[in-house]
């Protein structure tokens, strides 16, 4: 069962977060190495197009831009690629900082820049692996306590999550997140290819696939080993629930694998 909105990663080849376009103290705070803001700006917007070609696919986890929203958001237009975002809490269509009246009117100024803009967690499949992504990491904040907590991904139960927001210098990974924003990586985009191999590496790592399927026949050998009276519809109840949860994640898992399959040739 997704607890959250799906996304196809197979289609992303680079994941970015934290440019932070025209933040006038980001240089002193995350202790970049550029004198100016013009510089900065000029550096990230060079070293991303010489990375990223103008059909490929860059998700960015949020904070792209500050300062002045109308300038900061345009000078993101030269940017290449088709680009989604995944809102960060310094973004203007933020859900953990925007009321909801200033996210429809900022969003306008974000899609005429070339963003597709996604829930503030999204979840998916690579490769058959099932992947989260966010803005904030299960744990860690570039502040000494977690901020945004009911913003972020609910609880880490093993799912891999791509992240930003820490400003921290090493990408990681830590546990199940990896830390993809730009104080980490050069200050440039990173090819999803590095992400495919770190989940890969993972001791637990499984597909989606394996998971529901072992999961779907665990329910049905736990029902079918119960005592029970067969009196007692709680009981009963309580297995069909387990038992449809159980099938959803398989079916899912299946649909994620074979997205050209017609629906209901399982």
């Amino acid at each position: 069962m997704n607890l959250y909105p799906r996304f196809d990663f197979d289609q992303v080849d680079f994941v970015t977060a934290d440019t932070h376009f025209s933040h006038a103290r980001i240089s002193e705070l995350a202790d970049r190495p550029f004198a100016t803001v013009d510089e900065m700006n000029a550096e990230l917007i060079r070293r991303w197009n010489e990375t990223v070609s103008p059909t490929e696919v860059v998700l960015h986890l949020g904070d792209v831009a500050l300062g002045p929203i109308e300038e900061s958001i345009g000078i993101t237009a030269q940017l290449h690629g088709r680009r989604f975002l995944v809102p960060g809490n310094h973004d203007r269509v933020s859900p953990a900082t925007q009321s909801k009246k200033a996210i429809e009117r900022f969003a306008a100024l974000y899609e005429a820049a070339g963003w597709t803009i996604l829930p503030e967690v999204i979840e998916g499949t690579r490769r058959g692996y099932r992947i989260l992504a966010s803005h904030y990491p299960y744990k860690g904040d570039s502040q000494e306590s977690d901020r945004h907590t009911t913003h972020r991904p609910r609880w880490d139960d093993g799912i891999p999550l791509l992240h930003g927001h820490t400003h921290a210098r090493d990408h990681g990974p830590n546990g199940h997140q990896f830390h993809v924003g730009v104080d980490a990586h050069g200050y440039t985009p990173v090819p999803f290819t590095e992400i495919d191999a770190w989940i890969r590496g993972l001791p637990d790592a499984e597909p989606w696939l394996d998971i529901a399927i072992r999961e779907a026949r665990q329910t049905i050998t736990d029902l079918d080993g119960s005592e029970t009276s067969n009196s007692d519809a709680l009981f009963y109840t309580m297995g069909y629930n387990e038992l449809r949860v159980a099938l959803e994640e398989l079916l899912g898992a299946f649909d994620s694998a074979h997205p050209d399959s017609p629906p209901g040739t399982v």
